[in-house]
C-alpha cells in the first residue's frame, strides 16, 4: 500500500501551486478534472493512487467537497459545524512563523480558540483552488483581514482526511515575513509583569 506521507504532501504543494493557480481559471472542477498543470505532477484524484477510488469525469472527489464545505462555513461563521461536522476529536492545525499566533493547534477547542482570535481581525477566505491526492487535500486560497485592513495574501493548506473529517492542517502563507509583521501589530503579547502573574 502506497502511503502519502506528511513530507510528500508539503512537497506537493510548491511543486503544484503554480499549476494549480492556472488550471484554477477553468474553475476549480476543471483543476481537478482536468489535472494537466504545465508538467506539473497531476494530483487530482483519478483512480490512481491506490487508496482512492476512481472519480467519473466532471464529479468532485468527496474530501475536495468536504474542504470546500468547510470554508463555506467558515464564511459563516458557523463555529457548531465546524466541530460537529468538519473537525476530526484530535485535529492537529499548524500555523508557521514566528508571532503570538504560531504553532500547533491540538483538539477541536484549541482549534476554535485560534479561529476565535483570527475573527478579531476580520480575517475572510477565498478559495482559488482544491486537489485531492490520497487523503490529502491541497488548498490555495485568497486569505485576508478587515479589521484592520493590512494583510492580503495567496495562502496554501494541506489538509489530511480521515473519515471524512478534518484530521490536519499545515497552513503555507505565500509572504510569510508579511503575515510575520502584521500578526505581531494586531495581536501583540500582554505586558511582562501580566505574563508572568500566576493564573491561580
Amino acid at each position: 500500500m502506497t502511503h502519502v506521507t506528511r513530507a510528500a504532501a508539503l512537497r506537493a504543494v510548491g511543486a503544484a501551486a503554480a499549476g494549480l493557480t492556472l488550471a484554477s481559471l477553468g474553475g476549480p472542477a476543471a483543476a481537478a478534472a482536468s489535472g494537466e498543470h504545465r508538467g506539473a505532477r497531476r494530483i487530482a484524484a483519478s483512480g490512481e493512487h491506490p487508496d482512492v477510488p476512481p472519480i467519473a469525469a466532471g464529479r468532485e472527489h468527496p474530501n475536495v467537497r468536504l474542504v470546500r464545505d468547510y470554508y463555506a462555513a467558515y464564511a459563516a461563521g458557523d463555529l457548531d459545524a465546524l466541530r460537529e461536522r468538519f473537525f476530526a476529536p484530535g485535529i492537529e492545525w499548524t500555523i508557521p512563523g514566528r508571532h503570538p499566533l504560531a504553532g500547533t493547534k491540538r483538539g477541536v477547542d484549541e482549534v476554535l480558540a485560534f479561529f476565535a482570535q483570527l475573527g478579531r481581525a476580520g480575517f475572510r477566505a477565498d478559495p482559488i483552488a482544491l486537489a485531492a491526492d490520497g487523503d490529502w487535500v491541497i488548498d490555495l486560497h485568497r486569505g485576508w483581514s478587515t479589521k484592520p485592513k493590512g494583510l492580503d495574501l495567496t495562502w496554501a493548506l494541506a489538509f489530511r482526511i480521515r473519515d471524512g473529517r478534518i484530521a490536519e492542517a499545515v497552513s503555507f502563507p505565500g509572504d510569510q515575513h508579511a503575515a510575520d509583521a502584521f500578526f505581531w501589530r494586531v495581536y501583540p503579547l500582554a505586558p511582562i509583569p501580566d505574563r508572568l502573574k500566576d493564573p491561580s
